[in-house]
């Protein structure tokens, strides 16, 4: 299958938590990072979902916000990253970023970037919400 969602975790389905339309599912993607989902039963239910579950967590770069802190914020996921490309459009730039050997892209203003300071070597949270991961089984 092919996406046009830059980013894409793969990793093994560890917790499911289900309410009375939607549920919760924890992708742990490595030893130290989980990614967490908000997905429909119905759509649970149709990608056969269990603990230890194959499952890809596929995240629009546009989608995934940057931070120089960890903030405190109702958005799940904020991940510790590295900068390692800079890549400066017209109006927006392509921030490319290693989580371990797995590299996620971010898409942000240039006035952004310039306000942060962000460059390549810096270290910066990833911050995307629950609702924003779309699930591959």
């Amino acid at each position: 299958m092919k996406t046009s969602a830059r980013n894409e975790l793969s990793g093994t389905v560890t917790e499911l938590k289900s309410g009375g339309v939607m549920s919760e599912v924890a992708v742990k993607i490595s030893d130290d990072i989980t990614i967490c989902a908000t997905i429909t039963n119905d759509a649970r239910d149709a990608l056969e979902l269990k603990i230890g579950t194959r499952a890809s967590a596929l995240i629009k770069s546009s989608l995934v916000i940057l931070s120089k802190e960890k903030l405190r914020a109702t958005a799940r996921n904020n991940i510790l990253t590295k900068v390692t490309e800079v890549i400066k459009g017209a109006v927006n730039s392509e921030i490319k970023l290693s989580v371990g050997e797995k590299s996620l892209c971010a898409i942000v203003t240039n006035d952004a970037v310039a306000d942060l300071k962000i460059a390549v070597g810096d270290e910066v949270y990833a911050i995307f919400k629950a609702s924003s991961v779309i699930l591959v089984a």
